[in-house]
């Protein structure tokens, strides 16, 4: 049954109404998501700002999970070739692999890599690259018709030669930890690939699921994307492409949340022109398309914008389905104590710190899409 959870039958039957196994597998790996947010120092004023607090085998212990069953194997680190005065490489996330014991449990042998969200000045600006730029991952077949989102590719792609956590790319230090590790447990029993995100991290969970599989280097082990408050990621060639090779992904969405909406705001895969939807029209290269199926939620906060995209109100709402949007609202804001910094907290103090640098280039055209967006209601 764990094939059909992860998607092996694309979720038909499982969502309407929300299976209980599946259910509890998305907050399963949102929950290791959020390990990622726990976990990273989000305190713009220390010196190990947008580093992991934590050792390998103490991070799960020091985020409340020590039984989640999974065993760190490596820390990921990217960067981007933006040149803006602000830290180079950054921990964004990790690699883990199922215990035996939770091996057992799982029916399969899981490899895990988890990816937080936007936190750095870079990042932020990788965002808001959103122009198309052929992948060209696999050298051998390099698919002009593939495109993906410049910023996305650039985090996953760049390296910092003054870091010493980033003179390899993200891409890089992943696939080689992945290639190790499918190596050693390949043919020893089932074995399945999950990687998660939320928000630009779900955008890497998914380019990272395109290049094993274009590459071949899952050796045909299924490969899961759990996208959390995900962005569009590629055009219409890439969402193709990403089902040709079997990738599958859940979108686990908040209606209200307008990252679920970018890029691509008018030209996107809901584009309709006089009833041919299924012609190749001269600008469908330039349409952005989500991969993979929605789960759909619905929870908003007037008071509190940022709380539409925040990682624990979506799951906040998973955990307590028919629970009033009050009482996750207090659970999701309040329950946290003043010492701890927040993604929502860290995000929004980047965010404005950018924008008081006023004479930087992108400062209007990055105010100018946050009007476009409240204008359009999204």
């Amino acid at each position: 049954m764990w094939k059909e959870i992860q998607g092996s039958k694309n979720w038909h039957d499982r969502l309407e109404p929300l299976c209980p196994l599946l259910r509890e597998e998305i907050i399963r790996y949102g929950e290791f998501v959020s390990a990622c947010y726990k976990a990273c120092d989000l305190d713009t004023s220390s010196k190990r700002y947008s580093s992991c607090k934590h050792g390998k085998k103490n991070m799960f212990k020091e985020v409340g999970m020590e039984d989640c069953g999974y065993i760190i194997t490596k820390y990921i680190y990217a960067t981007t070739d933006i040149s803006i005065p602000a830290k180079g490489g950054a921990w964004i996330g990790y690699i883990a692999v199922s215990s035996d014991k939770e091996t057992k449990r799982l029916g399969r042998k899981d490899i895990l890599v988890s990816f937080r969200g936007t936190v750095t000045s870079r990042e932020w600006m990788a965002n808001f690259m959103s122009s198309l730029s052929p992948a060209r991952l696999d050298p051998n077949n390099p698919l002009p018709e593939v495109q993906v989102e410049s910023g996305f590719l650039s985090l996953y792609t760049s390296v910092d030669s003054s870091s010493k956590f980033s003179q390899k790319s993200c891409r890089e230090q992943v696939l080689s930890e992945m290639s190790r590790i499918i190596n050693d447990e390949y043919k020893k029993g089932e074995m399945s690939i999950t990687l998660a995100g939320h928000s630009m991290g779900s955008s890497l969970a998914l380019l990272l699921g395109y290049d094993l599989a274009e590459l071949g280097l899952n050796y045909e082990v299924p490969i899961t994307v759990y996208s959390f408050g995900g962005p569009r990621v590629g055009n219409i060639g890439f969402k193709k492409r990403c089902e040709e090779l079997g990738v599958k992904v859940l979108r686990v969405v908040n209606v209200n949340d307008p990252v679920t909406k970018l890029p691509g705001v008018f030209l996107n895969e809901n584009l309709r022109v006089f009833g041919y939807e299924n012609i190749e029209l001269p600008w469908s290269r330039a349409c952005y398309a989500h991969v993979g199926v929605e789960l759909a939620l619905n929870f908003f906060k007037m008071k509190n914008p940022a709380f539409v995209h925040d990682l624990e109100a979506y799951l906040g709402l998973l955990k307590f389905p028919k629970k009033k949007e009050k009482v996750i609202k207090k659970k999701t804001f309040r329950g946290r104590t003043a010492k701890e910094d927040n993604f929502v907290g860290s995000a929004w103090k980047s965010l404005l710190t950018l924008q008081n640098i006023d004479s930087w280039p992108w400062h209007d055209a990055a105010r100018q899409v946050g009007n476009l967006v409240q204008s359009l209601g999204i």
